[in-house]
């Protein structure tokens, strides 16, 4: 499968990117699937990471989501919703819904003032004991990866969509704001300190 079809960056690190990601999440996440309902915010034209987990109903939401004709994602049994997280002042779920919501490298993305109501949303939607997990850049790395996509080895359009940068504190402020408990958090990293991780229990 061509990196081009599977995430929106074209650069060569990018596919492997994702698939770290995705091995990262499946590791925090792999107790609540089998008969859970997941949600992945941000799950691209190709949702490489819902491919990958086992729940009992799997759902993406992105900015742009496979044709009804594209038979090879269709058949894995994805209901996919189209919206731009940040925009949408209610996600179209109802309370308590999803067992387990992801966002994989897709907090930077977002606006920071919108961050806190984006994760009110994510904490109405979760089933009491629900996970959230998300992953992001460490905010020591701004300047690298604006490097590696000024010579190409990443995306210069999905860093150049970049709002922000993070670190554990400043990411676990923000889900405090939007109901969450510190001490049902826990936080981690991986690909060298690259990128950060962090769950939370609702």
């Amino acid at each position: 499968m061509k990196s081009s079809r599977v995430v929106r960056g074209y650069g060569p690190l990018d596919l492997y990117l994702a698939k770290q990601r995705c091995k990262t999440a499946n590791k925090q996440i792999i107790l609540a699937g089998k008969n859970g309902r997941i949600l992945d915010i941000g799950c691209g034209l190709y949702p490489l990471f819902l491919t990958t987990v086992n729940f009992a109903e799997k759902y993406g939401m992105d900015r742009t989501v496979p044709p009804d004709s594209c038979g090879e994602i269709k058949s894995k049994n994805i209901v996919f919703v189209k919206g731009e997280i940040g925009d949408e002042k209610r996600l179209a779920f109802d309370d308590n819904f999803f067992d387990v919501v992801t966002m994989l490298a897709v907090f930077e993305h977002i606006e920071p003032g919108q961050l806190a109501d984006v994760h009110g949303e994510i904490y109405r939607i979760l089933k009491p004991g629900g996970l959230y997990f998300m992953t992001t850049p460490a905010v020591w790395t701004d300047g690298l990866l604006r490097f590696l996509a000024r010579i190409g080895l990443i995306s210069d359009v999905e860093i150049k969509d970049h709002k922000g940068s993070y670190n554990h504190s400043m990411a676990a402020s923000i889900l405090q704001q939007a109901g969450f408990k510190k001490e049902g958090m826990r936080f981690g990293h991986f690909e060298l300190f690259m990128n950060l991780w962090v769950t939370a229990v609702k």
